[in-house]
């Protein structure tokens, strides 16, 4: 898997879990939603992704959009 894809398949992971314990558990949680939506825009725009990091360091293969 790339880091691209694992970035991409994270970041659907965090909003749908956000999402689901927004709807259950507090409203609150649907900050996380908002977080994840803003380091999306943030990470097009700048080609900067903490996660990526993480993935990188993990073994991920390079991918197009991280390094």
């Amino acid at each position: 898997m790339t880091i691209d894809r694992a970035v991409l398949m994270f970041a659907g992971l965090v909003v749908l879990v956000s999402l689901a314990l927004g709807y259950y558990v507090s409203p609150y949680w649907f900050l996380l939603t908002a977080f994840a939506g803003l380091n999306m825009i943030q990470a097009s725009m700048t080609g900067f992704c903490p996660a990526a990091l993480v993935f990188k360091k993990l073994g991920c293969k390079s991918g197009v959009a991280f390094e």
